[in-house]
């Protein structure tokens, strides 16, 4: 018997009130992003490091997706934040490499996001009014 609790949450009310470790995430990505040329990891450091990020990228897209959800549609700040989440979805369906390159990459699609929701969530206040 498993000593785990599987959750039904298929509109993401739990995963909604859960805040975002940002700290975290926006360390990391300026951690990597900092790297000029190969840092000579190896490619399981790679991997782990891109998965992290990778998650970090679902969880904030995710957020994302809720703040634009809240505007009007023909709102220029919803299409493109729509724009961002397709670029962020095609890239990260791109396998991961176990490389810098791709660790980096990932990590530019966490700061994008991490951009586009500042920007989602300056304008909802306005927006509810």
């Amino acid at each position: 018997m498993s000593g785990h609790t599987v959750l039904y949450d298929p509109d993401g009310c739990i995963e909604a009130q859960l805040p975002l470790d940002r700290t975290t995430h926006q360390s990391l990505v300026k951690a990597v992003l900092a790297w000029h040329g190969d840092p000579g990891l190896q490619a399981a450091d790679y991997q782990q490091i891109a998965l992290q990020l990778t998650g970090a990228a679902r969880s904030v897209a995710t957020d994302v997706r809720r703040a634009a959800d809240r505007l009007p549609e023909c709102r220029a700040a919803r299409v493109l934040a729509e724009y961002v989440l397709n670029d962020a979805d095609q890239r990260l369906a791109v396998p991961l490499a176990g490389t810098a390159h791709c660790t980096q990459d990932r990590a530019r699609i966490v700061r994008a996001l991490y951009e586009r929701l500042d920007r989602l969530t300056e304008l909802l206040p306005a927006a509810t009014s």
